[in-house]
């Protein structure tokens, strides 16, 4: 096992064993949208130029208001020039949580962006086949021409356009005259 495993295991573990993994859920995000508009705050929670106490009051200082136990999973991985895995982590918790909570992320990859509509029945469909809540995040690649791409659950359908012509293609190559 990975240690962005173990460390996202144990941290799921400790929110369901004390009833917060929902706050940890919500905080994680809030850490997701920090690193997101500061990709460069992972490195400097990894930099050795940095003593540990200036990691820590920097961690204190912006993300001290979130889960104790999450902050503190990333002082640990700070203190041992880790904190490059927090992203991983976090990964790992969310499809914990999202297991625990009987919820599948689906992603759906279009030509064009795909109407509330379209990722409504999309979620439906599959909810019916999973029994499953089903989260759409809808991907647009201009490649695939037209159709649709799913993958979920370790699946991928795909109804793209492209896949359909290169069949096509390779039929016709296959065909002697």
């Amino acid at each position: 096992m990975s240690a962005a495993y173990e460390y996202g295991r144990a941290l799921f573990m400790l929110g369901e064993e004390e009833g917060i993994s929902d706050g940890i859920k919500s905080d994680a995000q809030t850490v997701r949208a920090v690193l997101k508009e500061n990709p460069e705050y992972i490195k400097l929670l990894d930099t050795p130029a940095l003593t540990k106490e200036e990691r820590l009051a920097a961690i204190d200082g912006s993300l001290g208001t979130l889960d104790e136990n999450l902050v503190n999973l990333i002082k640990i991985l700070s203190g041992k020039h880790m904190a490059h895995l927090v992203p991983r982590v976090l990964d790992v918790f969310d499809a914990l949580y999202d297991e625990r909570c009987g919820i599948e992320r689906v992603e759906a990859i279009s030509a064009v962006a795909m109407s509330d509509g379209q990722i409504d029945r999309l979620a439906r469909r599959l909810a019916e086949k999973t029994g499953k809540t089903i989260i759409v995040r809808n991907t647009v690649d201009p490649s695939i021409l037209g159709g649709i791409k799913v993958r979920y659950m370790g699946i991928q359908l795909d109804g793209s356009v492209k896949t359909r012509l290169d069949g096509f293609e390779r039929a016709l190559h296959d065909v002697i005259i």
